[in-house]
């Protein structure tokens, strides 16, 4: 059986994830996983729904390497799991060919490709660096708007109403930790 994966880092990436989802589905996928997480988080549900659904003779398909991994070592670290059930991993969009890992040249390729776009990616992120420091010494960069102390009057009526900390921060989609820090 042929799974698909596809990821965008957010909900404003809607058509992103809806022409992965198409790509996977005209390539033959019977099933596709979608999420809209950031490859850094600690867990990808969908990821992990797809892995444990796997079996051996299955195979995962992406259409970029970014999608499924978050660096060199976390995509080979998955293209391992894969391989140890037994299975392959299928990348669709590199220029044209399709990588598999059922060949060690197409696994070579992954690799190096997979190492210039994390190597890209520092760059970006290096960059992005560099701007927020020169807008601060500039006085524009101000940061992100602090969303708990925006709402900290809120946040202590509820909890006077009897409100538990967890569910003050459901309710106004902050963190727990926000909510204690308002409360101290």
């Amino acid at each position: 059986m042929i799974f698909g994966y596809a990821r965008t880092s957010t909900a404003e990436q809607e058509a992103g994830l809806q022409a992965q989802c198409r790509d996977l589905e005209g390539n033959g996928c019977a099933r596709i996983y979608a999420e809209q997480i950031s490859a850094t988080a600690h867990s990808r549900p969908e990821l992990s729904r797809a892995l444990d659904h796997m079996r051996a003779g299955d195979t995962l398909m992406v259409t970029k390497p970014d999608r499924l991994a978050r660096s060199t070592a976390d995509l080979l670290t998955l293209v391992e799991t894969i391989k140890g059930k037994g299975c392959e991993l299928v990348i669709l969009s590199m220029g044209g060919q399709r990588l598999d890992t059922s060949n060690p040249t197409s696994k070579l390729m992954l690799t190096m490709l997979a190492a210039v776009a994390e190597f890209e990616r520092d760059l970006m992120k290096e960059r992005q660096a560099e701007g927020i420091a020169k807008a601060k010494a500039d006085g524009r960069y101000k940061g992100r708007k602090p969303t708990a102390r925006i709402q900290q009057d809120t946040i202590r009526r509820l909890k006077n109403e009897g409100m538990t900390v967890t569910e003050i921060a459901e309710n106004l989609k902050i963190s727990r930790m926000s909510v204690y820090r308002v409360l101290k």
